[in-house]
């Protein structure tokens, strides 16, 4: 049990004869290691990233909101009407009227030969 821990701490498994399945081995653990941390870093990249355009988002939406109700005021008759006062240009005070037009239908072939 203690030559077992010895060996060990003494790293005599990588300069015996058979040493390299052990060094390969050791070589593949360190890649392997070397691409998950890669791999967390990524994601976690992309975590950061995705945080970032839903800030964004909600930044875009709410001044969205803004603006849509600012042009909801403008487009109120009464605000368009202080504006157009200022120009001297004043809201009608008689009521409009609906005008209807009244197609004539078109005589047929018949009666415009017979015309």
């Amino acid at each position: 049990m203690k030559q077992g821990v010895y060996a060990i701490l003494k790293a005599k498994y990588l300069i015996h004869d058979d040493a390299i399945k052990n060094w390969r081995f050791i070589v593949f653990l360190v890649v392997l290691v070397i691409l998950m941390i890669a791999n967390t870093q990524r994601f976690e990249q992309k975590v950061f990233e995705i945080n970032e355009l839903n800030n964004q988002v909600k930044e875009l939406r709410s001044e969205f909101v803004d603006k849509r109700s600012e042009l909801m005021k403008l487009k109120m008759e009464s605000t368009v009407a202080k504006k157009m006062e200022t120009k001297q240009i004043f809201p009608s005070t008689v009521p409009p009227v609906k005008i209807k037009v009244k197609k004539e239908e078109d005589p047929n072939i018949f009666e415009k030969l017979w015309q």
